[in-house]
C-alpha cells in the first residue's frame, strides 16, 4: 500500500491546492482550508503530486 503524507509545516493548504486539481486519482481534497488525504488505496504512486507541489510538501512511499 502506498504512504501519502503531507507536512503541514510547508503546505499552503487552499491558498495553492495544486495537488488537488492534478491528481489523477482524485486522492487529496481540501476541508477548512487544509489538504486531506482520501482513498491512499487508489493512489497508483504516479507522484504526480510531488512534482507540481512548489513547497515539497508531500511525500511518496511504500508503507
Amino acid at each position: 500500500m502506498t504512504k501519502i503524507k503531507v507536512d503541514r509545516r510547508e503546505c499552503e493548504g487552499s491558498e495553492c491546492a495544486y495537488c488537488v486539481f492534478t491528481c489523477p486519482m482524485e486522492i487529496f481534497m481540501v476541508e477548512n482550508d487544509q489538504i486531506f488525504i482520501k482513498n491512499t488505496e487508489k493512489c497508483n504512486s504516479c507522484e504526480m503530486c510531488i512534482y507540481i507541489c512548489p513547497n515539497d510538501a508531500i511525500m511518496v512511499g511504500e508503507g
